[in-house]
């Protein structure tokens, strides 16, 4: 089973692409989804989170609003947090990969947005980053609710560069160009990875950033 890891900053489409990997035919594992499960009632992660965060625990589940507010005012805080969810995070994804290669799937995407922040490129076969413009972006998320630039940054400075993320990656997607465009690049992304002879980019490959000509 080929593994890829799919990340992205916030408003590159990263989470249309993956849908996209979807109807491709991929198995899609989604880290933010993951991590919703492990904070709803009767979650792994409801009890040390509670602990760990007196008060953020309302009627069995986390409460994402007061637990953001905490991390807010202690910087310290997200690496407990980390501390506590990431291992269980992974738990639940290598039992998803398990399950998904007993099956006989032969492709799983890991929908990851600080894949390369939390050094998960090094557990996958290769990285699909999902791009655009600084100004599309921006545009992009702006228009959601709530959102300010001053949130706008503050995330930013939580990612790694997306131009970081595009020198490092063996695929992109590049959403700007619209839906048809990325989702032809999709098909050609999943086409060659499932290719026989397809070397594998963690083996020494040459950079596969950008489309064959």
């Amino acid at each position: 089973m080929i593994i890829l890891g799919l990340t992205g900053s916030i408003g590159m489409g990263k989470s249309t692409t993956a849908q996209m990997f979807a109807e491709a035919g991929a198995l899609v594992w989604n880290a933010d989804d993951a991590v919703h499960a492990l904070y709803a009632p009767g979650g792994a992660a409801v009890d040390p989170v509670g602990a760990a965060f007196p008060g953020v625990v309302v009627d069995g589940a986390v409460d994402r609003a007061r637990l953001a507010g905490v991390l807010g005012q202690d910087p310290a805080a997200f690496a407990r947090l980390e501390a506590i969810v990431h291992p269980l995070v992974l738990a639940g994804r290598l039992e998803a990969l398990a399950a998904a290669e007993a099956r006989g799937v032969n492709l799983a995407v890991l929908d990851i947005p600080l894949l390369y922040e939390t050094g998960g490129d090094a557990t996958v076969d290769a990285v699909v980053v999902v791009t655009a413009d600084a100004d599309i972006q921006r545009r992009r998320v702006l228009a959601r609710p709530g959102m300010t630039a001053e949130r706008l940054e503050a995330i930013l400075a939580r990612q790694m560069p997306d131009a970081e993320k595009r020198r490092r990656a063996d695929f992109l997607v590049d959403t700007g160009q619209g839906l048809d465009a990325a989702r032809r690049r999709v098909a050609e992304i999943v086409g060659t990875v499932l290719d026989p002879h397809w070397m594998l980019p963690r083996q020494g490959l040459p950079d596969r950033a950008e489309p064959p000509h």
